[in-house]
């Protein structure tokens, strides 16, 4: 599965709401099943391979944050993007089994172990303080939307 794979078809661009949570990561590189702000406990339930894990849900999802939640800068990331109408996936380490192994991960595809981790069209945008900086420039939203276009040509080739 590619690392750049927009979000899954059918998808829509802008829609508000909770969604349910996802059951993600039932068996070893399990896919992220669509969008929405959705929380993801079960990523994880196996120890393998969580950097395929981590790649096939963000390749599945056109915004994911890794994040905490107890982290004040976790909750300031989901709330831009909640406050944008963006649907997100969120995936709280501190509530997988195999957490920090996922956070080694990260570490090691990002360069910080720092929560949130926030990826956008299958691209490391940064925390959230980066996260509010492109916002802030008028460059967040270009890339989401960059994420969508890409899914709507691919469902029409398809």
């Amino acid at each position: 599965m590619s690392w750049w794979r927009a979000a899954l078809p059918g998808t829509q661009l802008i829609r508000r709401g909770s969604g349910s949570a996802r059951q993600l990561g039932q068996a070893a590189g399990a896919a992220a099943s669509g969008m929405g702000n959705s929380t993801s406990s079960s990523l994880g339930k196996s120890a393998t391979a969580p950097v395929n894990q981590i790649q096939e849900t963000i390749s599945d999802n056109c915004v994911v944050i890794f994040s905490k939640t107890s982290c004040s800068y976790c909750t300031m990331a989901k709330k831009l993007f909640h406050d944008m109408n963006v649907n997100y996936k969120v995936v709280e380490l501190d509530m997988l089994e195999h957490g920090s192994q996922f956070q080694d991960a990260l570490y090691k595809m990002t360069g910080e172990r720092t929560v949130p981790r926030i990826f956008v069209n299958g691209t490391f945008i940064g925390g959230a303080t980066d996260t509010h900086r492109l916002h802030k420039e008028g460059k967040l939203l270009p890339l989401v939307h960059q994420c969508y276009l890409k899914k709507s040509k691919r469902k029409e080739f398809q």
